[in-house]
């Protein structure tokens, strides 16, 4: 997977709310996963939501690990 195949989000980590610009694969469609904060290296949890039919990217939830999106 090339970087310019995928989609830039900007959030906020949900521990030290330091904004960021995440990498967001739509190819994989709906999914959670987990990143860590490139700040404070805290666990955030993402939900990815897509679209199933057109398989664009529709949002991107952002909690703290502990969090049920």
């Amino acid at each position: 997977m090339h970087e310019d195949q995928l989609d830039s989000q900007p959030v906020h980590c949900p521990y030290c709310t330091m904004p960021f610009e995440l990498l967001v694969d739509a190819s994989q469609g709906s999914h959670e996963t987990w990143e860590d904060c490139p700040f404070c290296c805290a666990p955030i949890q993402l939900r990815i939501v897509v679209s199933p039919f057109d398989g664009e990217l529709e949002d991107v939830l952002v909690g703290r690990d502990d969090e049920v999106l």
